[in-house]
């Protein structure tokens, strides 16, 4: 790569990591802290830690769309200046209802596809399988630092800490896009739009994607709906010690995902990599059964995580190898839009099964919708994956 590649990948992915963060950060403490809210109930904290999900997939497809026509930058800018108001509203909330409304405004700030298609303007074709692995796994590395700041910064300041970070961290991305991510060379496209989503959506590949993606985050979003209660109730771990727990698992997955993920380009075998990580997921319905105890639960989660991370590394990658240059903004739209809408789905519907019938229904949740995901992915094939370069 050289410096512009570098420069670009340097402040798109710290952007991610800053942008991530507010999403992430949130999934092991809402369950345990969202009692303090007025009015709350497991369906209505579902729907808030969901939220967010439902407003970043209704707009990412305009957002990206407008991005090809607008640019990156001016999006990127109001979307982030945006997440920064949902997250004071968040902060200053003292009922769900409005806790809801902040992680909806949130939401609205929705640029993971004119971000990701910046990273694709910026890098060479040779060079753009390895840039978008690279954001793919800054978000892995997002993931890990989530977890492991989220308890340690509600057990601080509550909720509300971690939306004050949040609302910092975006105005800081704002400044770090404005000073250190060069300006794409390419041409702002003022066409009609339609074709691009008839090339896009007609892409059998770019479809196992973004179903991929959307599961995905339903079923990481779901599952830690219980997974907080249960290191309490199962592990006998107070809420604030959960990140002595997550850190050296995560940083222990992540340290192993890497090596994983590089070997699976090199060998030109991302769509075995993609299946076998399909099959680690199966392990974190299996950490919420009933049946599961003391240390399988961390057992069932390494393997969980390491899965999840992985996927969340190549799935990217493989997007913009399928989409078409010229559409990319819409093709990334559609991807961020099913990844924020399986967030939305994971945590509204385990927040409802949860209330009904505990860690037990949302585990059978898990293993139903691994199996409903083997059943259209498992087929994976027409993803061109070019050899990889030194």
């Amino acid at each position: 790569m050289n410096s512009t590649e570098r420069r670009a990948l340097a402040g798109l992915a710290s952007l991610y990591v800053f942008r991530m963060l507010g999403l992430f950060m949130v999934l092991p403490v809402l369950s345990l802290y969202g009692s303090d809210y007025t009015g709350s109930t497991p369906a209505l904290l579902g729907l808030a830690l969901g939220a967010y999900g439902l407003s970043q997939a209704i707009l990412q497809i305009p957002l990206g769309v407008l991005s090809d026509r607008w640019g990156r930058k001016p999006v990127i800018f109001l979307g982030l200046a945006v997440f920064a108001i949902g997250s004071v509203v968040a902060a200053t909330s003292e009922s769900v209802f409005g806790l809801i409304g902040g992680r909806i405004l949130q939401g609205a700030g929705a640029i993971a596809a004119a971000t990701m298609a910046l990273a694709a303007d910026l890098t060479r074709d040779e060079n753009r399988g390895k840039a978008m692995a690279i954001i793919g796994a800054s978000i892995g590395v997002a993931f890990v630092l989530a977890v492991v700041l989220g308890p340690l910064l509600a057990n601080l300041g509550g909720l509300s800490a971690i939306f004050w970070l949040t609302a910092l961290l975006a105005l800081l991305g704002i400044l770090l896009v404005w000073r250190l991510v060069p300006n794409p060379p390419v041409q702002i496209r003022r066409g009609p739009v339609s074709g691009d989503f008839a090339r896009v959506l007609s892409n059998a590949s770019v479809w196992r994607l973004v179903c991929g993606v959307f599961f995905l985050h339903l079923l990481l979003t779901a599952l830690f709906i219980p997974l907080p209660l249960l290191l309490v109730e199962q592990l006998q771990l107070p809420s604030a010690d959960h990140w002595k727990l997550y850190a050296p698992l995560l940083l222990g997955t992540f340290v192993v995902m890497v090596p994983l993920m590089r070997m699976a380009e090199k060998r030109q075998q991302v769509p075995a990599a993609m299946r076998l990580a399909l099959l680690g997921l199966v392990f974190g319905g299996v950490a919420l059964m009933p049946s599961t105890q003391g240390g399988w639960i961390v057992a069932c989660l390494a393997l969980f995580f390491l899965a999840f991370n992985l996927l969340e590394a190549l799935l990217p990658a493989q997007l913009t190898r399928e989409a078409p240059a010229e559409c990319r903004g819409a093709a990334s739209g559609l991807y961020a839009t099913c990844q924020f809408l399986g967030a939305f789905a994971g945590g509204s519907l385990g927040g409802l099964l949860y209330g009904q019938g505990g860690a037990g229904s949302v585990a059978t949740f898990v293993l139903g919708v691994l199996v409903l995901w083997s059943i259209s992915w498992w087929q994976l094939r027409g993803i061109r994956v070019p050899v990889a370069s030194n």
